[in-house]
């Protein structure tokens, strides 16, 4: 009688142990399937990052130019003889201060978008995080 009751219970221990088993499977997929779509939003999220980052490249590229551009015909205004003649003294004093505020400002290196770089470098930068699949971890590097 004793053998038949340590059997089973050495029965039931099994059973819940399959149980456990079971349970810690199913939890174990529908972990590794929610891993797996936060991976492909991660990827999604960091190629919409590139695609933006290569837009602010390009209108950043752009407003330099156009800066350049309108430096030189400010520069071009202030020293033709002819010039004075065709603006007024008023007009001439205002594309001085126009200059001296949007142009001298905006052409010096790493003055402009200080604000949206730092930013930037903090929250858009997809190049701080990378995943190792040998530690399956996000490491910050």
């Amino acid at each position: 009688i004793q053998i038949a009751q340590c059997f089973e219970a050495t029965r039931r221990r099994c059973c819940r142990l399959e149980q456990d088993g079971r349970r810690a499977r199913e939890q174990l997929a529908r972990v590794e399937a929610e891993r797996a779509a936060l991976e492909v939003k991660l990827k999604h999220a960091r190629n919409q990052v590139e695609v933006e980052m290569k837009k602010r490249h390009r209108a950043e590229a752009e407003l330099e130019k156009q800066e350049r551009k309108l430096q030189l015909v400010f520069e071009s205004l202030m020293r033709e003889p002819w010039g004075s003649g065709v603006l007024s003294g008023e007009q001439c004093s205002i594309l001085s201060a126009l200059a001296s505020r949007r142009l001298g400002a905006a052409l010096v290196p790493g003055k402009r978008s200080s604000v949206v770089d730092e930013s930037y470098q903090s929250l858009l930068c997809h190049s701080d995080i990378s995943y190792d699949r040998t530690e399956d971890e996000v490491v910050r590097s």
